[in-house]
């Protein structure tokens, strides 16, 4: 097993104390699991779109962030979101400018299921001083009272604590028997997963080295012992960068890596 831990130490000047920002990153058996500990690097974590679309390697390189990974849904063809984008408590990407997404009429007939889905939160609170909440829950669900969306962006489908695949519009059943999948969510593909752990933040890459379908997702999520756990992207859209040290992409695509609609960055 290959372990990689980095603690990234920021040194005060003038009374020789440090104060640590640690992210741990473990691979074995073609999945990286991202284990972000501490308070302080919750600031430090946005959700950024780009009005273009952009490869996770040239978003990472732009805003020189220490890691980068692919989040939202997006069409390829009007370059336009699927998924509710947050940053800085103002909403960045909306769907309902998604004129394809507007204007299908299955998708319409749909759009409580698909505008409802899973996203993750970093709340700001206010109850005994600011703090900085973690958390995993559909769109619409309100936030705990005294706390306000900073950043976050939807994804979906929830895995934990609930699989919700036909509760967000990823599959359609008809007497018992799948009549429509949407982002590949049966099929065994690399993934983009973060999760809850006692209040800690646990990023998966499942790379192609050891593609899941959702189902093996969820199980693994339970072995690991989350809380809760949701989906972002997948599939040709899994990426991610960290530093100049570790690259991900799917070779399913030209080898340059897919361009993608949002992210999830950590700042330095």
């Amino acid at each position: 097993m290959k372990k990689i831990i980095i603690l990234l130490a920021l040194l005060l000047i003038g009374n020789f104390s440090t104060a640590a920002e640690p992210i741990e990153i473990n691979f074995d058996d073609g999945i990286y699991h991202i284990i972000l500990h501490g308070e302080k690097i919750k600031k430090k974590i946005r959700f950024i779109s780009s009005e273009a679309l952009i490869t996770n390697k040239e978003m990472h390189q732009n805003t020189k962030a220490i890691l980068t990974i692919n989040a939202g849904f997006f069409d390829p063809k009007n370059q336009k979101t699927i998924s509710y984008i947050t940053n800085d408590y103002v909403t960045l990407e909306d769907p309902r400018f998604n004129e394809s997404l507007m204007n299908n009429p299955e998708l319409r007939r749909n759009l409580d299921k698909i505008l409802n889905r899973t996203e993750f939160r970093i709340l700001e609170c206010n109850d005994e001083g600011t703090k900085f909440r973690y958390e995993i829950a559909p769109h619409n669900n309100p936030t705990t009272f005294g706390c306000v969306v900073r950043t976050a962006a939807q994804g979906g489908p929830s895995i934990l604590p609930d699989l919700r695949l036909e509760e967000e519009f990823f599959i359609v059943k008809k007497n018992g028997e799948v009549v429509r999948e949407s982002s590949s969510v049966l099929q065994k593909t690399s993934r983009t997963i973060v999760g809850l752990k006692n209040g800690e933040l646990h990023i998966l890459i499942i790379t192609d080295e050891h593609p899941m379908d959702l189902y093996e997702v969820r199980d693994l999520c339970k072995n690991l012992g989350f809380d809760r756990a949701m989906a972002f992207d997948g599939g040709s859209s899994t990426s991610m960068n960290y530093k100049d040290e570790i690259e991900v992409i799917s070779t399913k695509g030209d080898g340059g890596g897919r361009s993608l609609k949002s992210f999830m960055q950590i700042l330095k």
